[in-house]
C-alpha cells in the first residue's frame, strides 16, 4: 500500500513553508516548497459604499446647533406630509389596505416586477390616448426612490454622465455617484419660475450622456412646467437623442390655477421612463410603493431596456405585496374630494407663506405652483454676518427654533427651502419668527458696508 507523508518546515519569524514529500513504496518524491497563507482580518467597506454620499444628511448632520429652549421647535425641513397629522390619507385608502391584509392572499412572494393585476391597474390609471400604457409597460418598485434607482441603473454605465437639475432632489446625485455615473448639473431659473435654462442644458450634452432627468412638479422648487416649456425640453432631448428619466412623484399635485402635463403625453419620439408612486399624492410615503412607466412608442428602448429593468428588479423581489393587494382599489376608489382637499390646504399654506415672507426685507420667495415646497432667496449682502445659507439657517434654529433646509443641500446656495405641509397656525408662527430673525440681523446697504469694513 502506498503511504503519503506531508512534512511542514518553518521556524523563526518567517512564514511557514510547506515542504511536501510524497513517499510511495518507500521512494521519496519532493514537490518543493509552497508558501502558506497566514490568516488575518482585513474587512473593508466596498467602493460602492464609499462613493455613496447624501449631501442633505452630510450638511444637516454637520449643523451641530441646539434650538432655542424657550421656543418650541418648528421643523419646515422634512418632505413628509404625515409628520404633523394634519394631512391624513383617505379612509378608502386605509380600508383597501385592511382588506388586502385580512384576505390572506398577499403574504407570499410576488413577481419581482409586481403582480400582473396590479400592473394592469396602474397602466389603466395612467393610460391616455396621447400616451397609452399596458401592463407590460409598468414595473412596480419599492417607492419612487427605487424606481429612480432602477431607471438610472438600466440607462447609464459607470463613466457615463446624466443631466440633473440645479436646484434638484439630492437623491439623483447620491444614486449616480454610487453607481460610478458622473453628474452634470443644468440650471433652473428662479426669475422664470424655475424653468430650465435650455441653452445651458443642451451645452452639457456629450457622447457620454446617458439620460436627462426632468423633475416636474419640482422638489425643492414647487414649480410646475407649462406645456410649451415641456415641449422645448423634449425638443432638446430629441435633437440630442437623449432619453428622459421623468421624476413625476408630485404629478397632479398642482394648484388650481395651473395644469400638470405628464411629459410623455407631449412626445411620440423621445423614449421616457416616468417614475411615480403613492407617497405624496396619497400621503403614504412609508408604504413604499412606486412604479416605472415605460413610454417607448418608437421602440427605441426595445426589449433590451425592458429586460434590463426586469433583471434589476429581481435583486430585491419587488415591493410590499400587501400594498400591491390594495393598489387597484386605492387608485380607482379614492374620491376626488380627497385630492382637492389636500391641494386646497397646500395652496392656502403656500399663499400664506409667500405673502408673509415677501414682506420681510432681505428675503425673496419664489411663488410655488404645486408640490409641497417653496424656495426663498436670502439677499446675503443684507446679512453680512452670515457666511452662507447654511450659517443663516443654523442661526435661525438656535435663535428662533425654526428649521428650514439650506438650499446648499440642493446645490443652490443662498436660498432655503420651506415645506408647506404643516398646519396653518404653525406656518404663521414660523413666518413670524423668521421675520423677527431677519429684522434682528438685516443690514441696509450702509450698515452692511460698515460691517464689512469692521471685519
Amino acid at each position: 500500500m502506498d503511504s503519503y507523508l506531508i512534512q511542514v518546515n518553518g521556524h523563526g519569524d518567517h512564514a511557514p513553508m510547506l515542504d511536501v514529500h510524497l513517499k510511495s513504496n518507500g521512494n521519496s518524491i519532493s514537490l518543493g516548497k509552497v508558501k502558506g497563507r497566514k490568516p488575518r482580518w482585513a474587512v473593508r467597506a466596498s467602493e460602492m459604499s464609499k462613493k455613496t454620499f447624501n449631501p442633505v444628511r452630510a450638511i444637516v448632520d454637520s449643523m451641530k446647533v441646539e434650538p432655542n429652549p424657550k421656543k418650541t421647535m418648528i421643523s419646515l425641513s422634512l418632505g413628509d406630509p404625515t409628520v404633523f397629522g394634519n394631512l391624513p390619507t383617505n379612509d378608502e385608502v386605509t380600508r383597501a389596505m385592511k382588506e388586502a391584509l385580512d384576505s390572506g392572499r398577499y403574504n407570499g412572494y410576488a413577481p419581482s416586477v409586481g403582480y400582473q393585476s396590479c400592473r394592469e391597474a396602474v397602466a389603466t390609471y395612467y393610460s391616455c390616448p396621447e400616451a397609452p400604457l399596458e401592463a407590460q409597460d409598468v414595473i412596480l418598485t419599492s417607492g419612487c426612490s427605487q424606481a429612480i434607482e432602477l431607471a438610472l441603473a438600466v440607462l447609464a454605465n459607470p463613466g457615463q454622465n446624466i443631466l440633473v437639475p440645479r436646484p434638484g432632489f439630492s437623491l439623483y446625485k447620491t444614486l449616480a455617484l454610487s453607481l460610478g455615473i458622473e453628474v452634470k448639473l443644468y440650471n433652473l431659473l428662479p426669475e422664470k419660475g424655475w424653468e430650465i435654462d435650455l441653452e445651458h442644458l443642451e451645452s452639457l450634452v456629450d457622447e457620454k450622456t446617458a439620460c436627462l432627468i426632468v423633475n416636474n412638479p419640482s422638489n425643492p422648487c414647487g414649480s410646475v412646467f407649462s406645456k410649451s416649456h415641456l415641449q422645448k425640453i423634449l425638443a432638446v432631448a430629441s435633437r440630442q437623442c437623449v432619453p428622459i428619466l421623468a421624476d413625476e412623484i408630485y404629478g397632479d399635485m398642482v394648484f388650481a390655477d395651473c395644469k400638470y402635463e405628464p411629459i410623455a403625453t407631449l412626445s411620440t419620439n423621445v423614449p421616457i421612463l416616468s417614475c411615480g408612486g403613492l407617497a405624496k399624492r396619497w400621503l403614504v410615503p412609508g408604504w413604499r410603493m412606486g412604479w416605472i412607466l415605460i413610454h417607448d412608442r418608437r421602440d427605441i428602448f426595445g426589449n433590451e431596456i425592458r429586460d434590463g429593468l426586469l433583471r434589476l428588479s429581481q435583486r430585491i423581489l419587488g415591493p410590499c405585496t400587501i400594498v400591491q393587494g390594495a393598489l387597484e382599489r386605492i387608485l380607482h376608489r379614492t374620491p376626488p374630494e380627497f385630492y382637492q382637499n389636500t391641494l386646497s390646504i397646500l395652496k392656502s399654506n403656500a399663499d400664506l407663506c409667500y405673502a408673509a415672507l415677501s414682506a420681510i426685507p432681505g428675503l425673496q420667495p419664489v411663488r410655488p405652483a404645486g408640490a409641497m415646497y417653496l424656495m426663498v432667496e436670502i439677499e446675503m449682502e443684507h446679512f453680512p454676518e452670515f457666511e452662507n445659507d447654511v450659517e443663516f439657517t443654523e442661526r435661525l434654529i438656535s435663535e428662533q427654533s425654526v428649521f428650514c433646509l439650506p438650499a446648499t443641500c440642493f446645490e443652490y446656495p443662498n436660498f432655503f427651502r420651506v415645506v408647506i405641509t404643516v398646519p396653518e397656525e404653525m406656518i404663521l408662527e414660523a413666518c413670524s419668527r423668521i421675520q423677527e430673525f431677519c429684522e434682528m440681523h438685516y443690514q441696509g446697504a450702509e450698515g452692511a458696508q460698515d460691517l464689512e469694513c469692521d471685519k
